[in-house]
């Protein structure tokens, strides 16, 4: 899919928005992958880890031996979180849903900051960090378009209802590969 498009053929191929988003559980559901506490695997060998809100701190940073307290002052607690081991980059995906105007406007302002506080986290363990919002067609409104840029010029990035699993540098099924 392109940003900015209403989808294509090959949307199966990544991470569908419904609402309340689980990485996880997307992606156990693909053929060939598996999630088994928060190993991904890929045809049996493990590709990533996935870590929701609390399990980021009390689980990923635990593993890699980093004290949140030594690199930022307030916890920040992903929606959905994936570490790929193929490109050693931890994926922040945010979802956010919206229905009527309020606070998700202002907070789809913030990715800079939340980006350069993991990037802080991370530093010590030499792990890339991007930063993607999944958004649903709420933001597609016109009144978003000085926000979207503003997310791009940022450096961070944001999907319509799905990211691609290319985007996150994980592999594509072969049967869902759509020509």
């Amino acid at each position: 899919m392109i940003k900015g498009s209403k989808g294509g053929g090959n949307t199966r191929t990544g991470l569908i928005f419904e609402g309340k988003t689980d990485l996880s559980n997307f992606l156990s559901q693909q053929p060939h992958y598996s999630v088994v506490d928060h190993d991904v695997f890929y045809y049996n060998k493990k590709v990533a880890e996935v870590y929701k809100k609390h399990s980021f701190y009390s689980v990923f940073l635990k593993k890699l031996e980093i004290d949140w307290t030594k690199h930022i002052s307030k916890r920040l607690y992903p929606d959905d979180s994936i570490f790929v081991l193929l490109n050693n980059i931890l994926f922040i995906i945010e979802c956010k849903h919206q229905e009527v105007a309020g606070s998700v406007d202002e907070k789809l302002q913030t990715c800079d900051f939340k980006k350069k506080q993991y990037k802080k986290l991370m530093a010590t363990a030499n792990i890339d960090v991007e930063y993607i919002y999944l958004l649903d067609n709420w933001f597609r409104k016109e009144q978003y378009t000085d926000v979207l840029d503003y997310i791009h010029s940022v450096g961070c990035d944001y999907y319509f209802e799905y990211i691609p699993l290319t985007r996150l540098g994980l592999p594509v099924p072969p049967e869902l590969v759509v020509d």
